[in-house]
């Protein structure tokens, strides 16, 4: 009876084999199938994992800050910096300016991870600050135009495909089972969990949380920027507003995907459904013709809804409550 009533609370919670998400994944998948006869053919299937690629990197990183305990605001201003970049710095060599932008967002996640960690300062004030900062950085460094690739083979890129599989699909998937193999095989990922559960036991531990939160920072900016470049070689170009409200709709991915906001809990595998369901619902109801502002609504519904039934479990959880 106990092993039952734990096993219930898993699912739920996303800790067993199937997650939530995924199940809501699938609904709305067979929904939108019946709406259009389109919607399961190869080349949409395919366009909504290009589509949701950009956000699905950030998400990836995000998940390991979110566990971790915090949160990244800059992430947006990251992806916008390193795209402007990687098109406006083309004069000087393709390498040059690619690795100009990955930089970027590994040296701003390392300032951010840095300040959290020797200031005690919130993670959320920090990359708030960090977002507009960065922001304003664009709009001088672009001079508030639009940069436009001269490089052929870097537009080419973002439309290239091994077989049927566009590229950028591949790189997304790629790295979702990297970073899911790092976070449930190896000791930064245990910790990872450690220092969001209780970050005064992990230190007892002998972790050193700081450098551990760093190190994630790191890694979330590292993501943004290369969800800079690849988004650039899609459209051939950047501009100064590029990635505004990403960060928004990351945290909503990783959020849906079952990740708490207090951390300590999350997985790559669940805020891969979370990025697919967002992806899912923007691309069925385009088909639908439903109003992109509609979206917007039921994913703030469904958002809430999610957090509301995870709180409630949580309290069900603390009194001993069998569900």
């Amino acid at each position: 009876m106990v092993n039952n009533m734990i096993n219930v609370k898993g699912f739920l919670k996303g800790g067993g084999f199937v997650q939530p998400i995924w199940v809501f994944v699938i609904v709305i998948t067979v929904f939108f199938s019946f709406m259009s006869d389109y919607f399961l053919s190869v080349g949409n299937l395919t366009n909504i994992l290009v589509q949701t690629s950009t956000i699905g990197l950030i998400a990836l990183g995000m998940t390991y800050v979110m566990i971790n305990g915090n949160i990244d605001l800059s992430v947006g201003a990251i992806l916008g910096l390193a795209a402007s970049l990687s098109v406006g710095l083309q004069d000087y060599g393709l390498a040059v300016a690619v690795i100009a932008a990955l930089a970027s967002g590994l040296i701003i996640g390392a300032i951010n991870g840095l300040i959290v960690w020797k200031t005690g300062v919130n993670a959320f004030i920090v990359t708030l600050g960090a977002m507009i900062g960065v922001r304003g950085l664009i709009f001088v460094y672009t001079g508030e135009q639009s940069f436009y690739a001269t490089n052929f083979a870097f537009s080419d890129f973002g439309a290239a495909s091994i077989g049927p599989f566009p590229l950028l699909a591949i790189i997304f998937l790629v790295c979702a089972l990297i970073m899911h193999l790092v976070l449930k095989k190896t000791g930064h990922g245990r910790n990872t969990f450690a220092v969001g559960g209780n970050a005064e036991a992990a230190l007892d531990a002998g972790i050193r949380i700081g450098r551990h939160m760093t190190i994630n920072f790191i890694i979330v900016g590292f993501f943004a920027a290369l969800a800079g470049v690849l988004l650039a070689t899609q459209m051939g170009a950047a501009t100064p507003n590029l990635g505004r409200d990403y960060e928004l709709w990351t945290i909503t991915a990783v959020v849906l995907g079952g990740t708490k906001l207090t951390g300590g809990y999350g997985s790559i595998t669940g805020t891969l459904g979370g990025v697919l369901a967002i992806g899912i619902l923007r691309n069925g109801m385009n088909m639908m013709q439903v109003p992109a502002f509609y979206v917007l609504v039921i994913l703030g519904v469904i958002l809430i809804s999610v957090l509301v039934i995870d709180q409630k479990l949580n309290v069900h959880a603390s009194k001993g409550v069998s569900i």
